[in-house]
């Protein structure tokens, strides 16, 4: 499990590593730009979040074919979901472009917030395709247990994206579309990388190469439960997004940074839940319920403690780090009323994260949708109940996070917890491509 989990983690908080070196960088270019980043990292994590399908769906179907000793068939389900990512990338890297301007107004920005917002996003689609791409490989990796690849790829690209943020916003002059072009252009390099890795290994074992139609189509209907319940998940960040734009320009800006760090426990916490996907993919591939009910107990048990001391750092240290993204006195102050809440409720986010891991492993996307769909209606009245009656500022900021991170993810460890205490989801057909 740990051998899974270590990996992982290096490759899960790329995309929120991406947005915190930008987020730091163009945060010295002044408020302004920051705000309007918080805007269109929204926007470029919402589309790539809404995709994740392509990296969960694949893992739970390539674990399971490899579970039960079909190698060249794990390979196929693999390359047929890199077809299937190439393609969403273009056509949304496409859409993204066009409509940037719509997108950005959409969640209240406007003036100088929404003109860099919308340069941003300009310079950043042309890295959707890598990043999609970066998703499937990385879901057929893990199914076929290697997380070793996607951190070493995942390390590099985080490494190359620093070094070309410094050059194209500070030496080129190119400002917060600077920012967007060179994590485009890592984005790339990561996704043509992982692409080499698979098909050598596809090669060696006879898998085809070719697009197949069945074979893409599959993929495409195993996700579209994990695809709604991702769009419940996105839809209520994008909904805290807007009530944040409401409370002003110090307090969006203070929410870019909490929902920066946020990003990155979260993925770190959601490692153990990648080990979890593999583990009980391969277990009821294999029709052995008892060891996925096992990998159930010891991830939930790793998770509320993992969780637990990432708490104590985030909290304890937030006074100083914020510093690095903003020299404003109100969006420090916001920053950290906002993290000091995260906090608090990320052992119970601990719960979440894996629990999503186990029933996307266990092929239960069906129940997964509909729990989002539950999720999201308890929360949109909360989150306008904080646009309405929550001061502007630090303080609103912070209830708002009372609302996110309290509100939403207990109901999200509701279900989740009350699903996973039954038999229905421990089922070795289910799942299935």
């Amino acid at each position: 499990m740990l051998a899974l989990a270590v990996p992982a983690l290096g490759a899960l908080v790329a995309e929120p590593a991406f947005v915190l070196v930008d987020s730091a960088m163009v945060g010295h270019l002044g408020t302004a730009a920051l705000a309007g980043l918080a805007v269109a990292s929204t926007v470029l994590t919402t589309v790539v979040g809404l995709c994740v399908f392509l990296a969960y769906a694949t893992t739970a179907a390539v674990s399971r074919r490899l579970g039960a000793g079909d190698e060249a068939g794990a390979l196929r389900v693999g390359v047929d979901g890199l077809w299937l990512a190439a393609g969403l990338g273009v056509g949304l890297a496409a859409a993204a472009w066009v409509t940037a301007p719509a997108l950005v107004a959409a969640l209240g920005a406007h003036g100088e917030v929404a003109h860099q917002g919308v340069a941003y996003l300009r310079a950043s689609t042309p890295g959707l395709p890598g990043m999609l791409v970066v998703l499937a490989a990385t879901g057929a990796l893990r199914g076929l247990l290697d997380t070793r690849t996607p951190l070493l790829v995942a390390a590099v690209g985080a490494a190359a994206n620093v070094l070309l943020n410094y050059v194209l916003i500070y030496r080129a002059g190119l400002g917060i579309a600077g920012s967007g072009l060179g994590t485009a252009i890592a984005q790339l390099g990561m996704g043509a990388s992982l692409v080499a890795v698979l098909v050598r290994a596809a090669r060696a074992r006879g898998a085809s190469l070719r697009p197949a139609r069945a074979g893409i189509g599959a993929n495409a209907r195993a996700g579209v439960p994990l695809l709604v319940r991702t769009a419940t998940l996105r839809g209520a960040i994008l909904l805290t997004v807007a009530v944040a734009a409401g409370l002003g320009p110090a307090a969006l800006a203070g929410h870019q940074v909490v929902a920066s760090v946020w990003g990155l426990t979260a993925f770190a916490l959601d490692a153990l839940a990648i080990a979890a996907q593999a583990l009980v993919g391969h277990a009821l591939g294999a029709a052995d319920v008892p060891t996925a009910r096992a990998v159930l107990r010891r991830t939930l048990r790793w998770g509320v403690g993992t969780a637990t001391v990432l708490a104590v750092v985030v909290a304890g240290l937030a006074p100083w780090y914020v510093r690095a993204f903003s020299s404003d006195d109100d969006v420090r102050r916001a920053a950290v009323l906002g993290l000091l809440v995260a906090a608090a409720a990320l052992p119970m986010a601990g719960v979440v994260f894996v629990l999503d891991g186990v029933l996307i492993g266990a092929g239960d996307g069906p129940f997964l949708a509909w729990a989002g769909v539950a999720t999201l209606l308890a929360y949109v009245p909360v989150a306008l109940a904080v646009r309405t009656w929550a001061p502007a500022g630090p303080v609103g900021l912070a209830w708002l996070w009372v609302a996110f991170a309290g509100v939403f993810m207990a109901a999200r460890a509701t279900t989740t917890g009350l699903r996973a205490r039954g038999t229905d989801w421990a089922r070795p057909d289910a799942g299935t491509a």
